[in-house]
């Protein structure tokens, strides 16, 4: 028996496990979870589904993340990182109609190999930093973000990436990060109801796995808030380093 029409109750299953992991993952260090789930999905599923079942367990748990400290922080984030969030979504919104028209490869390659380089030299001790408010750094770090966030559902890496070498507090982290994601999540969901990705049949697939990963997102939390910022930092980059290898995977196994 198909559910769906799509996919079998086994595969259903492991699909619910996929996403309650992602959620805990998420919960922990603030991202991650359209990296756990496209990954753990495209096992067992085709391309295409696995990107249309992340879509809104990711926006409901980023605004989940977003709102945590309440509206008012989460606008001041939004005014902080106003220039990277326009900028992202623009790219966000162009390429996310070339995903049925161009290989993804090149792009993973080129995102996947810098942000591996980044995490290794941060975990063994070199500090990397960037000047906070340089327009141009949080420009062309929205657009890197933006750009494979359209293409592939994941724009997690450059954003954790910049946000760490500004050296951001580990709860102001995990605010901005869910402001941003929350917003590309918004953006990604509607240019993926116009490439086709996201339609009547894959929607109930995409619905059905909110609940595992808000549930995941929960105990994911509970850990958050009990380690302090240096093992915060750690956890983020050790799961940055595997969004990398994985990137670079996806890109060299297609």
């Amino acid at each position: 028996m198909m559910m769906f029409g799509l996919l079998s109750p086994q595969d259903l299953v492991l699909a619910c496990a996929v996403a309650l992991l992602a959620g805990c993952v998420k919960g922990l260090v603030g991202f991650a979870m359209p990296m756990v789930l496209v990954s753990g999905l495209s096992i067992i599923l085709p391309p295409d589904l696995a990107l249309a079942g992340l879509i809104l367990p990711t926006l409901v748990s980023n605004a989940v993340q977003a709102l945590r400290e309440g509206p008012q922080a989460a606008a001041e984030s939004i005014r902080q990182f106003r220039v990277f969030l326009l900028v992202g979504l623009v790219f966000l919104l162009a390429s996310a109609q070339l995903v049925t028209r161009v290989p993804t490869s090149a792009f993973l390659l080129m995102i996947g190999l810098p942000v591996m380089v980044f995490a290794v030299i941060q975990l063994i001790g070199v500090r990397f930093s960037v000047q906070k408010g340089s327009l141009r750094v949080e420009a062309g770090a929205g657009a890197v973000a933006g750009f494979i966030g359209g293409m592939s559902g994941v724009w997690g890496p450059p954003t954790v990436a910049y946000l760490t070498a500004l050296d951001t507090p580990k709860r102001d982290q995990l605010r901005i990060q869910g402001v941003i994601y929350g917003l590309g999540a918004v953006a990604l969901t509607f240019a993926h109801f116009g490439s086709g990705i996201l339609r009547a049949e894959t929607l109930p697939f995409s619905a059905l796995l909110i609940l595992p990963a808000v549930a995941g997102m929960w105990i994911g939390l509970k850990f958050h808030d009990r380690i302090d910022q240096a093992t915060f930092r750690k956890a983020t980059l050790l799961v940055l380093l595997i969004a990398g290898l994985n990137l670079v995977r996806r890109a060299l196994t297609g």
